[in-house]
């Protein structure tokens, strides 16, 4: 492949800068409330954006004071597993020195808002003491592993979690610039190999862009398995044994408005390998994207952009190059659900797990309603296992018969829904942050989609569907962090106070929506949406979710009932 001419700012960056230190270390020791430019790039790698305050920013602007400055910072937690201490030390964390509450990532990680830039060592230690990291959340790197959410509930399910980790543990950042900037140099053992100055893996120049791996397990792809750069998908014999997994590539769901070279796509089935070849063929994926990647066009550097263009056919040989021999075809592909885990659940060992709803993974404190206190409590009284979900829910594990009551009733006085008090159109609801955090967000989404699921839930009602399970995803761009391109139905943010509408994706997650209304403002949303919900329950067949009926009839047909004019 040849290469490209004209390298984009970023590489250059990258290549410069130390592997990943810039001058991050020493404008942490100045008096400026703010980062640079370059460290801001720089520090996406170390699991941290720069943010500032967007409802306050045009106030300070007119009183010409600088923008409300704060750090967001995101933990990798491999297949979202934390014990009793490492949950208790995020929770402590925000409240130190966060705004006070915490926020569940779809892809099983913690951030934390509102940190300070003279706070951002305490946290990092805090959390590196109990080991976790945030090395490699963010930036052109792979990200966090997702996999599967409750492997407590087979041993197949814990062996495959135990791939997951070892699959992100081959990823981790070599470069000891981490330890020198945040910890003083004090090296940790994450259990990977020891660090090094060299990048075996990554080079001086990392990855051209992000790159997602997840796990997802037969009947649950609660990780979205499709969306992800690199999807593993394990194949189960009949006797519930691991036979080896099927390898997608060529997810992703970022896209640009008006910019018709950038879509979403869904992973394509690349081949199929023994459990016992999976790091291999992992690192030989992301080798060939390391070389081959577009480092001159960011929004042409995601791995589907480079399968689209070369052809699937040549990125397998140059997979088998790095591979070192011949792939199997791929298997037939089985995914049969998706799950939240709400509720109680028998475990493995015989003691019992319970998932909690938390709307759009916000952990916080507001009035009645204290969620916070609550997982604290929990936390500190049980010492459960704690498992962060792709859906942005949390699943605590290990509780005996007699706990049952207890939990119930700590959450009920603090103000928290049990899974029954939650509406099945809301369960599977997920919305990214958005305003007023999020730099690139053009309109709100985690702040509307609780009101909107509340109108919802009056239309699902009144229609006699409020069993009915839907999955519906909001985001406040077109950048798709809430994964709602492949979501039933999805609002995505076009202009301020306006959302694309999109419909037809599947429970499952392996079919694309289709855009089917353009630009429509925050408060039409409900009533235009009401004539096809109605139709959906007039016409559906038996059994047939919302996604496939959207699907089976038609992109003209759910346009035509979304459109006011003909229900003047």
């Amino acid at each position: 492949m040849e290469e490209p001419k004209k390298l984009s700012p970023n590489e250059t960056l990258k290549e410069k800068s130390g592997y990943l230190r810039g001058t991050i270390a020493e404008s942490l020791d100045s008096a400026s409330s703010a980062f640079g430019k370059d460290d801001n790039l720089l520090l996406k790698f170390h699991g941290s954006y720069q943010q500032d305050d967007r409802d306050r920013r045009q106030q300070l602007l007119k009183d010409k004071q600088e923008p409300a400055y704060s750090m967001m910072v995101r933990t990798k937690v491999p297949g979202g597993k934390l014990t009793a201490e490492q949950y208790l030390v995020h929770d402590e964390m925000a409240s130190l020195y966060g705004n006070g509450t915490l926020r569940i990532t779809n892809r099983q990680g913690i951030q934390f808002h509102g940190i300070l830039k003279k706070n951002m060592r305490a946290v990092m230690r805090a959390v590196n003491e109990k080991l976790v990291t945030t090395s490699g959340a963010c930036g052109d790197i792979v990200r966090n592993v997702m996999g599967c959410t409750v492997p407590v509930r087979d041993r197949t399910q814990l062996e495959i979690f135990r791939y997951a980790k070892a699959v992100s543990d081959q990823f981790l950042s070599r470069s000891g610039a981490y330890q020198e900037i945040w910890l003083n140099g004090e090296k940790v053992d994450f259990g990977a190999k020891p660090m090094e100055e060299v990048e075996p893996i990554y080079g001086k120049t990392y990855l051209p862009r992000k790159f997602k791996i997840g796990i997802c397990y037969p009947d649950d792809n609660s990780t979205d398995v499709y969306a992800q750069d690199l999807g593993i998908v394990p194949e189960v014999d009949a006797k519930g044994g691991l036979t080896g997994f099927n390898i997608l590539v060529g997810g992703g769901f970022g896209t640009t408005h008006g910019v018709k070279t950038t879509y979403p796509r869904l992973g394509s089935p690349l081949c199929f390998v023994k459990p016992e070849d999976l790091l291999e063929i992992t690192k030989a994926v992301v080798l060939v994207q390391r070389d081959n990647g577009n480092r001159a066009d960011r929004k042409q550097a995601r791995m589907k952009y480079l399968i689209d263009k070369m052809g699937l056919d040549w990125f397998r040989a140059e997979v088998e190059k790095r591979f070192g021999r011949k792939t199997e075809p791929a298997h037939a592909i089985r995914i049969s659900g998706i799950h939240n885990y709400h509720g109680w659940h028998e475990q493995l060992d015989g003691r019992f797990y319970y998932g909690i709803f938390i709307e759009n993974g916000r952990v916080k404190d507001e009035g009645t309603f204290r969620l916070k206190t609550a997982l604290r409590t929990l936390v500190e009284t049980y010492k459960p296992e704690v498992y962060l979900t792709g859906q942005q829910d949390a699943v605590l594990s290990g509780f005996k018969a007699e706990d049952r009551s207890g939990v119930e009733a700590l959450l009920t006085a603090h103000g928290v829904k049990l899974p029954h008090q939650i509406s099945s159109v809301r369960r599977d609801s997920m919305a990214c942050p958005a305003l007023p955090t999020c730099g690139l967000a053009i309109t709100e989404s985690e702040r509307a989609l609780p009101g909107i699921m509340d109108e919802l839930e009056k239309v699902s009602a009144s229609l006699g569907l409020d069993q009915q399970k839907f999955i519906i995803r909001m985001t406040g761009c077109p950048n798709g962090c809430a994964r709602p391109y492949n979501a039933e139905l999805a609002f995505i943010g076009r202009t301020v106070g306006t959302y694309d509408i999109h419909a037809g994706g599947n429970l499952i997650g392996d079919r694309l929506a289709k855009p089917v209304a353009e630009k429509v403002p925050h408060a039409e949303l409900i009533g235009r949406l009401t004539p096809l919900f109605t139709a959906y329950r007039d016409e559906r067949t038996q059994g047939e979710g919302f996604g496939d009926f959207c699907h089976r009839v038609g992109t003209d047909r759910v346009k035509a009932l979304l459109t006011p004019a003909l229900h003047a």
